[in-house]
């Protein structure tokens, strides 16, 4: 019988790759947000309390700073970070710059190797508040993919070799570049606003670029996949001004959306039966939903509805019924209805910095990680309950967003890496 189960399991694993549905991995966090984008894991079992000194199963120090998230595959863990140059009060020259991709065991932190890339210059000589490491890598089975800004797109074998280089552009930006690959069907959705104001599909195999869109303008969110209520694949991707979604096979301009945002749009986006949420901007309309499936301006048919209390730089969260997030600048948690947008409640997390992370949730908790390193446990439910607060308290940022596999967090910061969860006997 446990022959049978075994090829029975195996032959889902080959069906759902087959489909391109991450469901067998359980222990891999392949990509910014989690195999699906949506920020769930799977694990459920996770550390409730830590500290600097206790359930910290290892720490490793970085040579340098990012804002990047760390991504796990195969007992691995990947990260970016970058060295030799980090803005003109702190010295130097930008000719000095070096990003790197870091890989460490994922059982005990030590790293088995490093890639460093030199920048393509002229690079910004100042980039706002987060560094010039801010695009969070994609793993899979076949290779590692590291989108580096007008630098390039990169595919490295798990070795840490080069396969391919592609030129997206060569903008830049003083807010610097940070949507991050996604990948569907053998081919590499980057949103390259900054860099070329397009959005852009690469071949995964052979870094051959198959199509490209433009006009993406002031966009530094990933994009996502999903399917239309009447089954049809879209790319959607939100930018100033608008939402708008693509055939992803042909980068035809399937319909468009007035968002009424009329800020940069940061935040990732979230997909679920259909409907698509983005939130966006600071003041006025911050958040909105819509129906995906249209053709054309969907603007009076398919936005169901529009709030504004949203966030500027943090994304969402879905739990039931319900959306979860925190404003970025003023430690706000907030739970809204899926459906109409009614905020159910708006709670002040106390002591809370900036939020630059987006959030986590696993079984029915939430994990919100400010910039100072304090993570705020909120249950999951449309009444606030604060269920524990930890702080690392290491010196440095904690921009990137968390990562979950084999019940544990992984955490970055500017000059760590964390995995924490129980420690075993």
């Amino acid at each position: 019988m446990a022959v049978r189960a075994n090829l029975i399991l195996a032959a889902i694993c080959v069906l759902t790759t087959f489909l391109a549905v991450p469901k067998c991995q359980g222990k891999d966090w392949p990509r910014f947000r989690g195999p699906d984008g949506s920020g769930r894991a799977a694990s459920t079992e996770l550390p409730v309390s830590w500290s600097t000194d206790s359930n910290i199963i290892w720490k490793t120090p970085l040579p340098g700073p990012g804002a990047s998230s760390p991504v796990l595959h195969d007992n691995r863990v990947h990260l970016t970070c970058h060295t030799g140059y980090n803005g003109p009060d702190e010295g130097g020259s930008v000719e000095d710059l070096r990003r790197h991709l870091l890989t460490f065991s994922m059982e005990d932190g030590s790293l088995l190797w490093q890639k460093s890339f030199e920048p393509a210059l002229p690079e910004e000589p100042k980039i706002r508040d987060h560094g010039y490491a801010a695009n969070t890598p994609l793993v899979d089975r076949d290779g590692i993919y590291l989108f580096l800004g007008k630098t390039g797109l990169f595919a490295l074998d798990h070795d840490g070799i080069i396969q391919w280089k592609a030129d997206v552009g060569s903008g830049a930006s003083g807010w610097g570049t940070a949507a991050s690959p996604i990948s569907h069907a053998n081919l590499l959705f980057i949103n390259a606003s900054v860099e070329s104001e397009s959005l852009i599909a690469i071949n995964k195999s052979t870094g051959r670029e198959i199509w490209r869109a433009g006009g993406i303008r002031e966009s530094w969110n990933t994009p996502l996949i999903t399917t239309s209520p009447e089954g049809r694949e879209e790319l959607v991707i939100a930018m100033i001004g608008s939402i708008k979604g693509y055939n992803p096979r042909n980068g035809e301009l399937l319909w468009t959306c007035d968002t009424d945002i009329s800020w940069y749009m940061v935040p990732t986006g979230l997909a679920r039966d259909g409907i698509v949420y983005y939130l966006g901007g600071r003041s006025g309309t911050t958040m909105l939903a819509v129906k995906t499936g249209g053709n054309g301006d969907v603007t009076g048919t398919h936005r169901l509805w529009t709030q504004r209390k949203g966030s500027n730089v943090s994304s969402p969260v879905i739990h039931g019924d319900h959306l979860y997030w925190v404003q970025d600048q003023r430690g706000i948690a907030y739970a809204s209805h899926i459906d109409t947008g009614e905020i159910l409640y708006e709670e002040r997390l106390e002591r809370a910095a900036q939020f630059y992370a987006s959030p986590v949730i696993a079984g029915d908790t939430i994990y919100y990680l400010d910039r100072n390193g304090r993570c705020f446990l909120v249950k999951a439910s449309p009444q606030f309950e604060l269920i524990e607060v930890n702080d690392l308290k290491d010196g440095s940022q904690f921009n990137g967003s968390p990562a979950i596999s084999q019940n544990s967090l992984v955490l970055r910061s500017d000059k760590f890496l964390y995995r924490i969860g129980t420690q075993p006997n």
